[in-house]
């Protein structure tokens, strides 16, 4: 089992960051949290990075019903899609598996919950085009 879905896209890294917020809101998410890491890595460390930005996406009735079914799994919350600068003109989009990233909980209806929530993921990912 892999822990993320991604894809690749021949285009900008701005293009694709404006097409990733507009197919997770699509898919009924909104990015509650942002990340430069470029910028965070060089202001503290000194070192350079290639564009890379973690979004924290949550669907919030799916989060409120993930909270019913256990009161701590807001420490895997939000969902973390990753930009990040490919190199040649291409960008990727990566978003966490939360089945994958549940997996130590043992909370069928949860399981459920989130192979729900890692399908609107990959979907929101199939919307962005070249």
């Amino acid at each position: 089992m892999t822990y993320y879905y991604a894809k690749t896209f021949a285009r900008s890294f701005d293009e694709v960051m404006a097409a990733t917020r507009q197919a997770l809101g699509e898919e009924g998410f909104g990015v509650i949290t942002e990340i430069d890491l470029r910028q965070t890595i060089k202001a503290k460390i000194g070192e350079d990075l290639r564009p890379y930005t973690i979004l924290g996406a949550c669907n919030p009735r799916m989060a409120f019903e993930a909270l019913q079914l256990e009161d701590k799994v807001g420490i895997m919350l939000p969902c973390n899609v990753i930009v990040q600068d490919a190199g040649g003109g291409r960008t990727e989009v990566a978003a966490v598996d939360p089945v994958a990233s549940m997996a130590s909980i043992a909370n069928p209806a949860l399981m459920e919950k989130a192979s729900i929530i890692g399908a609107s993921l990959r979907a929101a990912i199939d919307r962005i085009h070249d």
